[in-house]
């Protein structure tokens, strides 16, 4: 009986089942299965053989024999240098002055906190006179249309992005790389900085040693000169981070100059109920601004300026530069609208005049 049954048994689970009944001896003959491909399975992997060598120490990057790094550039190294004044001292320091933001040892310069100021006693006559010899001639005019022409495009591969962070400090490096591969680079500008076009076309020029040839509103065009060599770039050490904003001293005070108490609140509120100057955007293009402020000065006393969605830090930023650049008195920063006051130097010269 055993003979007979070992037969069917071993047909049966060599055929696929085609019913209920026959699933587990079905999966019993694929489970005892001593093919090591079966499908159920994976094959097994071998263990590895133990690492006896002894692991390579990391070398440190602060013991690099190239460091610290050298750099003849005969200005202070600051963070961004189109929206720093080096003439207003700071009140205090959110970080300690240690923490440089070139890396521990990595520059040889020492970091004040808010600059690292150059050791080099610099002749300002030879260095116009290699900077002149660096651009060499002045283009003509077709030279100048066909760079426009080739890099006025908003596809334009040459290009860097210059927002309220200004002329930053590494920024002077990325310049110098486009100038490896190109004549120009397109800089295009949005934000706190185009309040001031003629700044940052300054710290451009004086920062990296160029030429801006082409300017129209917030595009710029900086060319590299005819005599410039790659391979004689300046060295630019980079910063490793952002360093902290140093603490200033208050922009709005409670009381404005030359008025009292009562007459800076009563300004203030009217400045709050008058209908907005100018709606300002974030990062938006802020090259008109200091000309219709100064047109709005000769008919009203307060303008308003609406920055709604600009940000409270970016608002203190322009009413800084509008206090230089119209001049006039900031007196309040209040739910993203500034409000600015033309000063007692108008009512002066109306009744002078008068």
């Amino acid at each position: 009986m055993a003979v007979k049954f070992l037969p069917f048994l071993h047909k049966t689970l060599t055929q696929n089942p085609k019913s209920k009944s026959l699933y587990v001896s079905y999966f019993l003959n694929h489970t005892l299965s001593q093919d090591q491909y079966d499908p159920p399975f994976s094959l097994t992997k071998k263990p590895k053989p133990k690492n006896t060598t002894e692991p390579k120490e990391t070398p440190d990057p602060n013991n690099h024999p190239k460091l610290p790094v050298k750099s003849d550039l005969a200005f202070d190294f600051r963070y961004s240098y189109s929206e720093s004044n080096p003439a207003i001292e700071p009140i205090g320091y959110r970080e300690p002055k240690r923490f440089s933001p070139f890396g521990p040892g990595r520059l040889d310069r020492k970091w004040t906190g808010t600059a690292a100021p150059t050791q080099l006693e610099t002749d300002m006559d030879k260095l116009m006179e290699e900077r002149n010899r660096v651009l060499g001639d002045p283009l003509t005019e077709e030279e100048v249309a066909e760079l426009v022409e080739r890099y006025r495009h908003s596809d334009c591969s040459r290009q860097i992005n210059l927002g309220k962070g200004g002329v930053t400090h590494n920024m002077l490096d990325d310049i110098h790389n486009h100038w490896k591969r190109a004549e120009a680079v397109r800089i295009k500008c949005l934000g706190v900085p185009t309040l001031d076009m003629d700044n940052v076309c300054f710290h451009l020029e004086d920062k990296s040693g160029g030429k801006v040839v082409y300017r129209n509103i917030n595009i710029l065009l900086l060319y590299r000169g005819r005599n410039y060599d790659p391979e004689n770039r300046p060295v630019i050490p980079l910063m490793l981070w952002k360093p902290y904003a140093p603490i200033y001293p208050k922009l709005v005070k409670n009381v404005a100059d030359g008025l009292t108490f009562e007459e800076t609140k009563e300004m203030r509120n009217r400045g709050l109920n008058s209908l907005p100057l100018m709606k300002l955007t974030r990062n938006g293009v802020y090259v008109n601004v200091v000309d219709r402020v100064r047109d709005a000065f000769e008919t009203e006393e307060v303008v308003r300026l609406d920055c709604k969605h600009v940000g409270m830090s970016d608002c203190k930023k322009i009413g800084v530069k509008l206090k230089d650049l119209v001049p006039c008195v900031p007196i309040l920063f209040k739910d993203e609208q500034i409000i600015l006051w033309r000063g007692k130097r108008n009512q002066e010269l109306e009744s002078s005049t008068a």
